[in-house]
């Protein structure tokens, strides 16, 4: 079976929660984040976990691939929680956030769990999720722990 690798744009804050029910239950490695000042783009790699496949169907294997979000006209990006130094420790992704400013720009904060946020301040919402390469085996699913 061909896999067609995922691509997102979004420009809403609708649109980011469509990016952040893609993203849940991603990590990343600290070294796989980077802030192009610049050229005011804001990186970050990040081993996706496949939801829309395991939805599939009961039998479908669970897969992760490699995908790149890009945040473009980034004024600024500020972090919490996060030793960018650190590359043993992963960062798992949870939730997007975004709040439109008195001043008209965005603040979108990525958030991780143990209370690390990524807050990227922009002119605009213009964020892109892209699939790179193939998937590969994951030999478990994320489990979710509920009060």
């Amino acid at each position: 079976m061909k896999v067609t690798n995922l691509k997102l744009l979004a420009t809403s804050d609708k649109d980011l929660r469509v990016i952040a029910a893609h993203l849940q239950d991603s990590i990343v490695s600290p070294k796989d984040i980077a802030n192009l000042k610049k050229n005011r783009i804001f990186l970050i790699q990040l081993n996706r976990f496949m939801w829309e496949d395991v939805e599939r169907g009961v039998f479908r294997k669970n897969k992760r691939i490699r995908t790149v979000l890009k945040f473009d006209n980034v004024i600024s990006v500020l972090s919490k929680n996060i030793n960018i130094k650190n590359n043993k420790n992963f960062l798992k992704f949870l939730t997007i956030e975004s709040i439109l400013l008195p001043d008209k720009r965005y603040e979108i904060k990525l958030i991780f769990s143990g209370d690390a946020i990524i807050k990227v301040t922009a002119e605009v919402i213009d964020v892109t999720l892209d699939d790179q390469g193939s998937p590969w085996e994951s030999k478990t699913a994320p489990k979710h722990n509920f009060l």
